[in-house]
């Protein structure tokens, strides 16, 4: 369970809700004493097109006092915890243990998940300022989103009682980390394409089958497994379960930590499972219902990778505006070059533009009005633009955007994945096209 002083300091920042309308205590006392026809009072907040920077503390309307509090504390603990460490943890191909414990002692694991099954009881937008701070820190290593905001829901929303209070409050701890395997060697985005099989054994399931590119694979305590339950359902997605597959488990066993290009210090695995017996508890929700579960938690992970990519978009586009400002060439720095200046002016039009549509989508899923379209449009189009940026930002950095030495070649590496996981932009496409034809 989370300490009394963990939850004394969170305190501040959890926010009043009513009406499906985000507020602050301040402003929720204010309505109280100023009735204005149940609307909050106007903001004062500068949009980040008119800040001083793009990760500026204090900026957009969305936001409110407490969530710049929780801000600052986040952005420390980045900054003390995780950012002297990770070149450590590059080399590692994993995180700590210890920084997982730590996050969880800070309140910062868990924040969206109730109070009352053991997580912090905050709102999704405090659960926003970790994922953007994640981003302006350029330390890609921590898998607390994928926990915290993916398979955490999963438990609170789905679970029995006993699995929530067994997993929920150690998982905010950060004693207990949380993975969720959907893909296979054979399939990816299409999660209809799963092969591995659970089969009935009296009471119990016994699980076959591999998983591949698993984010917190080989840290992983327990695992969220999507499994094929029924062969003989009248289409595969009526035909799909999710298990609760705890490490030390005879027959379940992760690979070597996976190679990759980028997000270096995150641990990525291949899973394997072998004749695994489960238990009739291991089940998450009901049989066959897996599919349903998976589709109503996906917007969430596709708004969470969205702002993550516009919140390095707006880290890639600081580091840039410092670089040209002190870089010199032919006497001036290049920032003087009107080329150069074009590009800039280009590039934060750009990601405003997109961190307007994002704060919007944060403020639907607030008030739950998020749909699976526009979330797939907002995973699209801002892991698209992070990728535009990097390749920009990179090109203005010349040579020395190139060596590892310098920031923007780690966020240029570590935004090729967003297009491709959580649903490929190709399959967000698809899914958005069908929304729209199927309207006519």
């Amino acid at each position: 369970m989370l300490s009394k002083s963990v939850k004394t300091c969170y305190s501040g920042v959890k926010n009043v809700c009513r009406g499906g309308q985000v507020l602050s205590s301040a402003n929720a006392r204010m309505q109280h004493s100023q009735p204005q026809e149940g609307k909050a009072p106007p903001s004062n907040r500068p949009e980040t097109s008119s800040a001083k920077t793009l990760m500026d503390i204090g900026t957009r309307r969305i936001f409110n006092e407490d969530h710049d509090m929780f801000r600052e504390s986040v952005r420390r603990f980045w900054t003390e915890e995780v950012v002297p460490y990770h070149k450590e943890w590059e080399k590692a191909g994993m995180v700590s243990r210890e920084l997982w414990q730590k996050a969880g002692e800070q309140g910062l694991l868990g924040i969206l998940t109730p109070e009352e099954h053991g997580g912090i009881g905050g709102d999704l937008l405090s659960a926003a300022v970790m994922w953007e701070e994640q981003m302006y820190s350029n330390c890609s290593g921590p898998g607390f989103a994928l926990h915290s905001e993916i398979c955490m829901p999963y438990i609170s929303n789905y679970g029995s009682k006993e699995q929530i209070d067994r997993f929920i409050p150690q998982m905010a701890a950060g004693t207990c980390i949380g993975a969720i395997a959907m893909t296979e060697p054979g399939a990816g985005s299409d999660l209809q394409g799963v092969r591995t099989y659970a089969k009935k054994d009296g009471d119990d399931w016994i699980l076959n089958g591999n998983k591949v590119f698993i984010t917190n694979g080989c840290m992983a305590d327990m695992v969220i497994v999507v499994t094929v339950t029924n062969r003989e359902a009248k289409t595969a997605a009526h035909g799909i379960s999710l298990f609760l597959v705890e490490k030390g488990m005879p027959g379940f066993q992760a690979g070597k930590k996976l190679e990759k290009i980028g997000l270096m210090a995150q641990d990525t695995a291949e899973l394997f499972f072998e004749d695994v017996r489960l238990p009739a508890s291991a089940l998450l929700g009901q049989a066959n219902k897996g599919f349903y579960y998976l589709m109503n938690e996906l917007p969430q992970e596709r708004l969470l990778i969205a702002d993550m990519a516009i919140a390095s978009s707006e880290f890639m586009f600081e580091e840039t505006r410092n670089y040209v400002t002190q870089r010199k060439a032919f006497g001036k720095t290049i920032a003087h070059l009107q080329t150069v200046q074009h590009k800039l002016a280009e590039l934060k039009t750009e990601i405003c533009v997109g961190r307007s549509f994002l704060d919007n989508c944060l403020q639907l899923h607030a008030e739950k009005r998020l749909d699976s379209q526009t979330a797939s449009m907002a995973k699209y189009w801002a892991s698209d633009l992070q990728n535009s940026v990097a390749t920009r930002c990179l090109q203005l950095h010349g040579g020395w955007g190139y060596m590892w030495e310098y920031p923007i070649a780690k966020a240029f590496v570590d935004s090729r994945i967003q297009p491709i996981y959580g649903g490929t932009n190709e399959i967000m496409k698809e899914l958005i096209a069908r929304s729209i034809v199927s309207q006519k």
